[in-house]
């Protein structure tokens, strides 16, 4: 007598990714519950059961649904948001000062939402997040319908929903406690990267994972940027990082992995850890393309992502999987490599190791959920079809179909698409409310992209400095050293500190005539700090106001911790043009009748036709008053060194070195 089940998707092309690769062609799958319970022949299946619901799949694939291994989903609210930028230009220029600004729980909901949308339109049931507010990211994967491992992001820097990485371990734990017992979601938490975090997070995050049998989320080796900084500061690569710092003693996810090493991928096979390139990101990003054949070979768990919408564009997974197959075989010139069944497996049955849950999706086998994905095979870039090699089915999913084929999808047996129309989710209503997020980030970049100042801001860090310098230099020649030993003997004149260092500077200069100022900073004298100090300076646009030996100026400054390289800040500010100086510098600190001033006994080693020596004073306050008064005061220094008018140089070592002109005068001139 036939048992009842649930549901029959019946007389499609099964392709089950097996242990035996296993393709049955006119084949049925028997769904009771979430589970499968039967896959074979239709004809058998069709005397065996009788289902409360039977989907004709003539013509179809019916095949496991496919794993999304690495995603940031509430980021497809910043897709096409910036493109064509270095790595961390990229994410530290664009993408956390965005996040600081925009992302909240309400961003994290709607971001997953439209990302659920377009995953499931693509036949992909599972995905692995790393993100913010993850327990809205959670909410909106139930709330589709689909799994998900759910990783909350934490990282020595502040993020959008935690000030401090302690706050964020403690908001991960809480997210753990609170969905861990979800039939289809799996909470955990995710450090990010090794360069955003320190041994503490990532030994605190592993005792969590272990605590809760969960599994950690991570970055490693994105870069060869990444790798080499990581040798030179840590005297190990990333993915041995990891290992040093126990994030392999518990079931691992370790995105990318583009740049592993055969050490590396050692450690990840013995770790069992899951490695999840993502080619198309990958690819855009510059970052490289993962040792695929190599991960597959040495046995390594891997899986494939689609990273963040932010950097991929989409999360089509069939992209993904075509990438996968392909890139080997351009970099190699060896056409066997990665064949179409073993790039398929990344996205199902190997993606599901390297997730760690292959004991319940990956493949269509009895016992597993029922997570199913029905694909067209008879569209115009898909047709003909060729049955003379079972394998041939293999071929035309990874090389021809794409997203737009699927047809249905079934998540734990329940239908979230059929006849390409979603079930679980309101489209149109997303769509609007994506569009009204993406309309507040639009304007905040517009008017950040044509202001200097914000832009700086937007990293973080800037403090506003002294709003009038008052400057006099004079050329020294021969006697130099009398003239500054006569300043500095001074009866009237007090030293409070001494230093001896060489500044590198690059000047950015734009339209605007603002000036943005890298200063590499290094001390020489007895005592001083053993590291270079790096500072980025944005000074505006100056007015001087002339005095009989002095000058003043009047301008906006802003300084701030200079945390990445030039190259950095030259593709991200985007000067017009970029000058470099070279400096010896002497100072000195001394009070004037009650006043603090700098001199500066300075030569230009480079990035300029005239290297001095120049004497420079100096001193800058908030005070228009003030200004006046040093200004004056400047003038009784200059005599007290016995500086004459003709040794005076009304110019800044940018304007000696670039040729440039001096700023504006308070007369126009």
């Amino acid at each position: 007598m036939p048992e009842n089940i649930d549901l029959l998707l019946t007389n499609g092309t099964v392709v089950t990714m097996d242990a035996n690769w296993s393709i049955i062609p006119n084949g049925a799958v028997a769904v009771h519950g979430n589970n499968i319970v039967a896959v074979g022949p239709a004809a058998d299946l069709a005397e065996r059961y009788v289902a409360n619901e039977t989907h004709d799949c003539t013509g179809h694939a019916i095949m496991p649904g496919l794993i999304n291994g690495h995603a940031h989903v509430p980021m497809s609210l910043l897709r096409g948001m910036v493109a064509d930028q270095q790595l961390d230009v990229w994410l530290f220029g664009y993408m956390f000062p965005v996040e600081s600004q925009f992302v909240d729980a309400n961003f994290a909901y709607v971001g997953t939402l439209l990302s659920c949308a377009e995953m499931l339109r693509g036949g992909t049931t599972t995905f692995v997040d790393m993100y913010y507010f993850e327990e809205e990211v959670a909410r909106a994967a139930d709330v589709a319908g689909m799994r998900a491992i759910c990783g909350q992001t934490v990282m020595r820097l502040p993020t959008p929903d935690a000030p401090s990485f302690d706050e964020g371990l403690e908001r991960a734990r809480r997210f753990i406690e609170a969905w861990r017992d979800h039939p289809r979601i799996v909470p955990t938490v995710a450090p990010h990267a090794p360069y955003t975090c320190t041994d503490r997070i990532y030994q605190e995050a592993a005792a969590l994972c272990r605590r809760f049998g969960v599994p950690l989320v991570t970055h490693l080796s994105e870069t060869a940027r990444e790798v080499e900084e990581s040798i030179r500061e840590r005297e190990v690569t990333p993915i041995r990082y990891a290992k040093r710092v126990g994030a392999f003693d518990v079931p691992c996810i370790a995105a990318h992995c583009v740049h592993a090493t055969e050490d590396d991928i050692r450690l990840l096979r013995e770790a069992r850890a899951g490695a999840v390139p993502c080619p198309t990101s990958n690819l855009k990003l510059a970052s490289g393309i993962a040792p695929y054949r190599r991960f597959i070979d040495a046995g390594v768990r891997t899986g494939l992502g689609t990273d963040g919408p932010a950097s991929n564009d989409d999360q089509d997974m069939f992209t993904e999987i075509q990438l996968a197959a392909l890139l080997p075989k351009g970099v190699s010139g060896d056409p066997t490599v990665v064949p179409a069944r073993q790039a398929l497996a990344l996205a199902t049955c190997w993606g599901a190791q390297a997730i760690h849950l292959d004991q319940l999706i990956g493949s269509l086998e009895v016992g597993k959920r029922a997570d199913i994905t029905v694909v067209s095979l008879g569209r115009l870039h898909s047709a003909p079809r060729y049955t003379y090699s079972p394998d041939a089915i293999y071929s035309h999913l990874v090389y021809s179909a794409r997203a737009a084929d699927v047809r249905d999808v079934y998540v734990d047996g329940r239908m979230l698409m059929r006849e390409q129309h979603l079930l679980s989710l309101d489209e149109a209503a997303i769509l609007q409310q994506a569009q009204s997020i993406a309309e507040g980030i639009n304007t905040f970049l517009m008017q950040r992209e044509s202001d200097v100042l914000a832009k700086i801001i937007a990293l973080g860090g800037v403090q506003p400095d002294e709003i009038f310098e008052i400057q006099v230099k004079a050329r020294l020649g021969a006697t130099n050293t009398a003239k500054l030993q006569a300043l500095l003997e001074h009866p009237e004149v007090s030293i409070s500190k001494h230093s001896v260092r060489t500044q590198y500077d690059t000047y950015f200069l734009f339209s605007s005539q603002e000036r943005l100022r890298i200063r590499e900073d290094h001390r020489t004298d007895p005592g001083a700090r053993p590291e270079p100090k790096y500072t980025i300076t944005l000074v505006a646009e100056a007015v001087r106001g002339e005095y009989p030996l002095a000058i003043v100026l009047s301008r906006s400054r802003y300084t701030a911790p200079a945390d990445h390289t030039v190259r950095f800040y030259r593709e991200y500010f985007q000067p017009t043009r970029q000058i470099e100086i070279e400096k010896r510098r002497k100072r000195w600190r001394i009070l004037y009748k009650e006043h603090d001033f700098a001199i500066n006994l300075d030569t230009l080693a480079s990035g300029s036709n005239d290297a001095g020596p120049f004497l420079e004073l100096k001193s800058r306050t908030w005070s228009s008053r003030d200004a006046a008064t040093r200004a004056n005061l400047l003038g009784e220094l200059l005599a007290i060194a016995g500086i004459s008018e003709d040794e005076l140089v009304k110019q800044e070592y940018v304007e000696l070195a670039g040729g440039c002109s001096p700023q504006r005068t308070n007369n126009g001139k």
